[in-house]
């Protein structure tokens, strides 16, 4: 009952143009709708990160992607992994937002199977800005203690729980090549 109104709540404060911190597998995770501007403009600011470095955004599910990425025919988003989380860099729609390709005609996107990001992305029925908690440069939060000592006055609304189990966060994956571009952290 607790999860399911926090969910709740972290939802309306999405779907109200705001920013929200909560778990991912591996770490703490700063997240907005990706076609809110200001909300996005926030995390940036917070980060201390340039937009021209793109977002990542995550899904419960490739459908919640479609507004955002355009994948050929014969391409789709590997299943998910809580232990060993991939991100993939994927082509991008031709009106994907600046702020979320960083200029580029790709984009990163995550379908997670991690119960607390998923509902997330159900209960706001979208994909979500997904980008680790931290100031540019810094290592990500993995707790709530240092999740809240940097952000509890800047975001709408912090979702309770843990991080899962990957030690950090995901690993990058080219969807086209297969090549990797950032590898996981052990």
């Amino acid at each position: 009952m607790l999860r399911f109104m926090s969910i709740r709540k972290a939802a309306l404060a999405l779907r109200s143009g705001g920013v929200i911190a909560y778990p991912t597998e591996g770490v703490y995770g700063l997240g907005c709708l990706p076609d809110e501007a200001e909300a996005v403009a926030e995390i940036l600011l917070m980060k201390k990160r340039k937009a021209e470095m793109g977002l990542l955004l995550i899904a419960s599910n490739e459908e919640q992607l479609a507004p955002w990425i355009d994948l050929p025919g014969n391409l789709s988003i590997p299943p998910p992994s809580q232990q060993h989380p991939v991100t993939w860099v994927v082509p991008a729609a031709d009106d994907a937002p600046y702020w979320i390709t960083g200029g580029r005609d790709t984009v990163a996107v995550r379908v997670t199977d991690f119960p607390i990001a998923a509902a997330l992305c159900d209960a706001a029925n979208s994909a979500l800005v997904s980008t680790s908690a931290n100031v540019s440069g810094h290592q990500p939060a993995r707790n709530t203690y240092v999740l809240r000592h940097q952000f509890h006055d800047l975001v709408d609304y912090i979702v309770p729980g843990r991080c899962g189990p990957a030690a950090g966060p995901s690993e990058i994956r080219d969807l086209k090549s297969g090549s990797t571009l950032r590898p996981a952290r052990k």
